[in-house]
């Protein structure tokens, strides 16, 4: 059992050496409930205390929400993993290759070599870029006015590829068209098909795209790193109506509801007698979906929104379909083939097959790759892995 006097240690001296200003971390293995904590607060120089319901923005985190809904239909037999998605979303089958800009800095546009498959945006390999880490896709959005994916515009999917889909992983918005497929296929909305078949079932009452007024009263400021390492706070935007609802980052959680979908997938589908997934199913989400290319390095161009970053530098990551895959052992920590991601701002998950335990921490700073969140999360995960010994 872990020693959970070590692990609050350890997070709440994180929080005292500011790196956050509040931080919740839960971990569980098949026996259930390994660890849960809280430390710090809500918002820096504010009273509320972080607790283990406060409600945060988990961004990117909502891709793998997302990829379980995929992966439901796809078992439905309504779309396979190879097909070209194009044939339910015909606007995706019009969807172009930037090939550069010209002389007089206008784009190129060409047709794509090969269509769009599930199988492609669920491993990041579609083409689709984010602007934040991507130059020629940020110069494109510049030069045509294109809104980004953060307005919540539906025209921020219109964007074209910035390589033929399959020749290189390049992190992107491919889990959005993702979500649009979802809807197109289910006839539900993205947020009421989650609530049906995949949040309701677990048990995961405070995850949404919007949320409650008494959630809100829960809700996690966001923050910023200033240039001498401290933080402030993010002066909070009016409340915006979204044209689509974003499967690749739109979703608000805690970390107990979240820990919940991850303990269903690391019991392959099933948690507490409900089945999410087909255990086959799950397997094949932890699987290399990509091959020989390689996954999970992020060059940044946008550096209020995110570092430079690479998770376990000098290691090869491959991508499964929903999250990044790990091809070495840590000792002590997760187990080569463990799956892991995160959000923009500073929230990480890992689940090892291996060695049987999942494991969830959620900051909400800026930039995503801060320098002490990535760090504070490895040291919790190896405090987990030392107390189970």
């Amino acid at each position: 059992m872990v020693i959970a006097h070590d692990v609050d240690h350890v997070l709440a001296r994180g929080v005292d050496a500011g790196v956050a200003p509040g931080v919740v971390a839960l971990a569980a293995d098949d026996g259930g409930l390994l660890y849960a904590g809280a430390f710090g607060v809500r918002e820096i120089a504010e009273a509320g205390a972080m607790s283990l319901d406060t409600v945060v923005k988990i961004a990117s985190m909502t891709k793998l929400v997302t990829s379980v809904a995929a992966m439901q239909l796809v078992e439905q037999g309504r779309i396979g993993l190879d097909n070209a998605l194009g044939t339910h979303l015909p606007e995706l089958a019009a969807i172009q290759v930037l090939d550069g800009f010209d002389a007089s800095g206008v784009p190129r546009l060409r047709p794509p070599h090969r269509p769009v498959t599930l199988r492609h945006l669920l491993t990041h390999t579609s083409g689709f870029a984010y602007d934040v880490w991507n130059a020629d896709m940020l110069r494109y959005l510049e030069t045509t006015g294109t809104p980004s994916i953060d307005t919540l515009k539906r025209a921020s999917l219109d964007i074209p590829l910035v390589c033929d889909p399959g020749d290189r992983w390049e992190y992107g918005i491919g889990i959005d068209w993702v979500g649009q497929a979802v809807e197109r296929l289910s006839g539900q909305s993205l947020e009421d098909y989650f609530r049906e078949h995949i949040l309701d079932p677990l048990g995961m009452r405070d995850t949404g795209f919007a949320i409650t007024p008494e959630q809100r009263s829960r809700l996690a400021a966001r923050h910023t790193r200033r240039e001498d390492g401290s933080c402030e706070v993010l002066v909070a935007e009016a409340p915006r109506s979204p044209e689509f609802l974003t499967g690749g980052g739109g979703l608000h959680s805690t970390g107990p509801d979240y820990l919940r979908l991850l303990r269903m997938l690391l019991g392959a589908g099933q948690l507490d007698g409900v089945q999410v997934l087909r255990s086959e199913t799950v397997a094949e989400m932890g699987r290399n979906q990509i091959g020989e290319l390689t996954a999970g390095a992020l060059t940044s161009f946008l550096p209020s929104f995110s570092n430079t970053v690479e998770f376990f530098p000098g290691m090869v990551k491959r991508w499964g379909l929903g999250a990044m895959i790990t091809t070495r052992d840590a000792r002590p920590g997760r187990a080569a083939g463990s799956l892991a991601w995160g959000g923009i701002a500073n929230t990480y998950f890992w689940i090892d097959p291996t060695r049987r335990v999942t494991g969830v921490l959620l900051t909400q700073i800026f930039p995503f790759g801060d320098d002490g969140v990535p760090d504070l999360f490895a040291r919790f995960e190896r405090a987990i892995y030392t107390g189970r010994a």
